[in-house]
């Protein structure tokens, strides 16, 4: 898949030289160019009048970065990063579920591996801070493998996992959808295991977030934002076809994308579940060092605007 990163330069321009342009409404997006994160992408089909600008971008980070500069209206994150945003008292709030699974534990084709106890003392990819680190230690702890002591944990940029696997600088790697299923499609790879929590935490993963500001002062865009997410996941998820052939169109091909699918879930709603889930999911973070403290999850979870949309289109 290639990179797609995300043009500072071209955003900048867009906000500053072209307001005048701009009609009464523009929603500003930030999301992946993924399969599991592609819904902003057909917003414009379900938000009325308003225009859609999509940013797409590599890094949460950048992501959170942009929203808090005024520079996005909303941008998809991982849930880790948004507990750890949160954590440290950034003005940030969760409005609606993105997806959930789309990770896999990979290793070579050729590897001597057969289970993830296998692993001691092997070395295995990861980007530090991101849900795929939560969900690699967790899935060592359920193996009786000691993420410190029986194993090497060696950061890799998502990018270039599969390179690093293939020439056999790394034994294993775990990332989101669609290098694990690429892995294998080149050749080079074996998925090895789906990691996921138990039932605590289940298998959330992303979502959308907002500013506490446009909370406050711009409750109808937000609404107007989360309807089209809403209705956009459920026209995708009614129509997987079209789904991952629009995926494809970012430069994955369509086969592999189709032995991804079941590893792939577009998401939406924020119910209780979810909401207990992202708390045992804060929990288990602090547990790893991952943060210092937990976040006002009131402040951080706003159910409100699915709930809405949930009444608004016979939900409930």
């Amino acid at each position: 898949m290639n990179k797609y990163l995300f043009s500072v330069a071209a955003l900048v321009l867009s906000l500053f030289t072209g307001v005048q342009d701009l009609p009464a409404e523009t929603w500003r997006i930030g999301t992946w160019k993924t399969a599991q994160t592609i819904q902003p992408f057909f917003y414009d089909d379900f938000s009325g009048s308003a225009r859609v600008q999509v940013f797409p971008f590599t890094n949460p980070a950048d992501q959170r970065s942009a929203l808090l500069a005024g520079s996005l209206d909303m941008t998809g994150t991982t849930l880790v990063h948004a507990i750890a945003a949160a954590s440290r008292g950034e003005p940030v709030v969760l409005v609606a579920a993105l997806c959930n699974k789309s990770s896999a534990l990979v290793v070579h084709k050729d590897s001597r591996v057969q289970d993830v106890a296998d692993l001691k003392e092997m070395s295995i990819g990861y980007v530090p801070g991101t849900m795929h680190e939560v969900l690699l230690r967790e899935i060592l702890d359920q193996h009786g493998v000691d993420p410190e002591r029986d194993v090497n944990l060696r950061r890799v940029d998502f990018f270039d996992m599969g390179t690093a696997l293939a020439r056999g600088d790394i034994d294993a790697y775990l990332s989101g959808e669609p290098f694990p299923s690429l892995a294998v499609h080149q050749g080079y790879g074996r998925i090895l295991a789906y990691p996921y929590f138990d039932d605590s935490i289940g298998n959330i993963n992303a979502g959308l977030l907002v500013t506490s500001k446009t909370v406050k002062e711009r409750q109808e865009l937000v609404q107007s934002m989360v309807n089209a997410h809403m209705q956009a996941t459920k026209h995708l998820t009614g129509n997987k076809d079209q789904w991952l052939q629009a995926a494809a169109d970012f430069g994955t091909p369509l086969e592999v994308l189709q032995a991804a699918a079941d590893n792939m879930e577009l998401a939406w709603d924020m119910d209780e579940t979810f909401v207990r889930r992202v708390q045992k999911l804060g929990a288990r973070m602090e547990e790893l060092g991952m943060i210092d403290g937990q976040p006002d999850y009131e402040k951080l979870l706003d159910t409100s605007f699915v709930e809405n949309a949930r009444r608004q289109n016979g939900h409930e």
